[in-house]
């Protein structure tokens, strides 16, 4: 009986929990598609910072983003056939694996201060490649954890049967076990490119911004995120307006992203 009771006063918190949190996520995303929307103009994506638009803002967030997952990708996937195909359970597997959860939790303030360190004081300005590096740096614990993980749903009995079809390791891996773990894998490429889209911290202290367009990575580089942080701060009714339309822009960028994976992962199964 008492079992029963529990049970019900459990089940009932944690309803009560859900409906509060997705209660504050809708109040969230109402406030911002209504005070967002009240900006939206063409004029907006075609016009720069410095005239009103967020055209080189997205141009910069974007070619950073790309930038960082062209870097990230290759790491991230290597390393994590290497910690699933090859590891074999060590010791130092077992650290690897460690390190990538530490540095997927790691706040992305440190991560932006330690480039900051690595490469913008001792060239003495703001740039754009040191965005770029602390946005793969951000990415690649995340798609090693991803691969490991798609990776070892992966039946033994399927690399048994390439090894016995005369496939050596490497064929089977990439023929076999990395197609078949393809969309898992790609889906968390995906997310882990949603979260750098939106990331500030880090670029606060590496890219900073640029209110022209610029695709000079030596320089400061326009940041969309960074520029809604300035924005906002702003005393000005136009400048905040600008903040909530770029704000709002952001959002439906990333939450595109993220339905695009849950898409495609649930689409396979």
């Amino acid at each position: 009986m008492n079992r029963l009771v529990l049970n019900k006063v459990v089940l009932v918190l944690s309803t009560l929990s859900a409906f509060i949190g997705i209660g504050f996520l809708f109040w969230i995303l109402i406030t911002l598609a209504y005070k967002g929307m009240a900006g939206l103009s063409f004029s907006l994506f075609t016009k720069d910072l410095v005239e009103g638009g967020i055209r080189n803002l997205l141009v910069g967030q974007f070619t950073m983003a790309l930038m960082a997952t062209a870097i990230a990708v290759p790491l991230g996937v290597m390393a994590g056939i290497y910690l699933r195909e090859y590891g074999e359970e060590s010791k130092m597997t077992s650290v690897i694996r460690n390190l990538s959860d530490v540095m997927t939790s790691a706040p992305s303030i440190v991560i932006g201060v330690f480039v900051f360190a690595l490469l913008v004081e001792p060239f003495g300005t703001f740039n754009g490649w040191a965005g770029v590096v602390a946005l793969a740096i951000m990415m690649v614990p995340i798609i090693i954890g991803t691969t490991d993980n798609m990776l070892a749903l992966v039946p033994k009995e399927l690399r048994e049967a390439g090894i016995a079809l005369g496939g050596s390791k490497k064929q089977v891996i990439l023929q076999i076990v990395l197609k078949a773990a393809k969309v898992g894998v790609t889906t968390g490429i995906l997310l882990s490119f949603a979260r750098i889209i939106g990331e500030t911290a880090p670029l606060l202290f590496t890219s900073a911004n640029n209110q022209f367009f610029s695709m000079d990575l030596t320089d400061q580089f326009p940041s969309l995120t960074v520029s809604i942080y300035n924005l906002a701060t702003y005393p000005d009714e136009a400048s905040r307006q600008l903040a909530w339309s770029a704000a709002f822009v952001l959002t439906a960028i990333v939450l595109f992203i993220n339905l695009v994976g849950r898409y495609v992962t649930r689409h396979k199964q």
